[in-house]
């Protein structure tokens, strides 16, 4: 079996050291960054948020190291700039001033473009537009491939999606939700399952959305999986971003065993599952409210079931992938591990009922994003 390898992009929203309230800060903080870290560190479409970019490799170990480092670097970055980088895909509190849009020529347009997006109806910035992902690039594939990965691999993608659930909270409120970042970040245009297209038809879907002005260009293809037009990956975009770095590294193990173990079926020409959309959306529907705590939709039988037996069934089906790179027993570990303490939104929840207060939400939020 082919090794495949893998990259991540993590984003990060930047608080205020004293207050935890999201600021406008990333300027300054890639400005240090970069003297270290150069192009692995960028803006995203927010001045209050940056990302954070591995390179690809087949190792686990490999991975985690540079996660660290990375993650470390700009939390020192970001101490000079008085302020802290924290993992999660919502804002736990609002801003104290409204968020600004990063000053490059791609971000303008897009805010122009969609600016009832990102503005209120008296033109101010939107105290709840900010979402920060986790993306996990898997390689290497020409389009074709990739394209058809993202279609075999749609079904299993809420059962990840759950495990990633990492944002309860959203402008010092508990939204009920174990990823409200889902439902924030679906309001933009293409946000969900990969249609079933082959590349013909999705080079023409594509040139009709970017004429139309559905989309700016190729790069505003937010399918949850997608053929990235920079490298040569498919792009798995679930996942909220996760303060615990070694659910950063599963979500990242398990997305490279299951496309491992479906990849020969990509390339002996099988058509993917077919799955309705509309049960395909249920599914993502259930992993952002429920996450690992609820039921979510059997793959197979379309069904439901727990959430958590569904995540065992993956990690079954993504075997072989996981042996081939001695991942089994690791992966095995961790998901017990998230089993028992929840996951991310879970722990969350778990800090404001021992403090009441959401500023040690992010203080606790903002410890375990740099620690290693």
């Amino acid at each position: 079996m082919k090794i495949l390898t893998m990259g991540v992009e993590e984003e990060f929203v930047l608080v205020d050291r004293v207050t935890r309230s999201p600021v406008n800060r990333a300027p300054e903080v890639i400005r240090i960054a970069r003297r270290v870290l150069g192009d692995q560190v960028q803006t995203e479409f927010f001045n209050a948020q940056i990302e954070i970019c591995t390179r690809a490799t087949a190792d686990r170990r490999d991975l985690r190291d540079e996660l660290a480092w990375l993650r470390a670097t700009v939390g020192a970055a970001a101490h000079d700039a008085r302020c802290m980088p924290v993992a999660c895909g919502t804002p736990v509190l609002p801003p104290e001033e409204p968020y600004t849009v990063t000053d490059t020529e791609r971000y303008q347009r897009m805010a122009r473009r969609f600016a009832s997006l990102i503005t209120r109806e008296d033109g101010a910035a939107r105290d709840d537009g900010l979402v920060c992902g986790c993306h996990v690039h898997i390689g290497t594939l020409d389009r074709e491939r990739a394209l058809a990965l993202a279609q075999h691999m749609r079904p299993w993608l809420p059962a990840l999606q759950a495990l990633a659930g990492n944002s309860p909270y959203a402008g010092r409120r508990d939204t009920g939700y174990q990823s409200w970042r889902s439902v924030e970040h679906g309001r933009w245009p293409t946000v969900g399952p990969t249609p079933v297209l082959d590349e013909a038809q999705y080079l023409a879907h594509v040139a009709r959305l970017v004429e139309d002005g559905t989309l700016l260009d190729d790069r505003m293809v937010y399918w949850h999986a997608r053929p990235s037009e920079h490298v040569p990956t498919v792009e798995i975009r679930v996942a909220d971003a996760n303060a615990d770095l070694d659910t950063v590294v599963l979500l990242a193990i398990l997305v490279r065993g299951l496309a491992a173990t479906l990849l020969p079926r990509v390339d002996a020409e099988a058509p993917p599952p077919v799955v309705p959309a509309a049960r395909l959306l249920h599914a993502h529907r259930l992993a952002a409210v429920q996450g690992l705590a609820g039921t979510g939709l059997d793959p197979v039988t379309g069904l439901e079931r727990p959430a958590a037996a569904i995540l065992d069934s993956l990690v079954d089906l993504a075997r072989p992938g996981l042996d081939a790179t001695d991942d089994t027993e690791w992966v095995r570990r961790q998901w017990q591990r998230i089993r028992v303490d929840g996951g991310g939104a879970a722990r969350q929840r778990a800090v404001f009922r021992r403090h009441g207060r959401y500023a040690a939400v992010v203080d606790a939020l903002a410890a375990a994003t740099i620690r290693s």
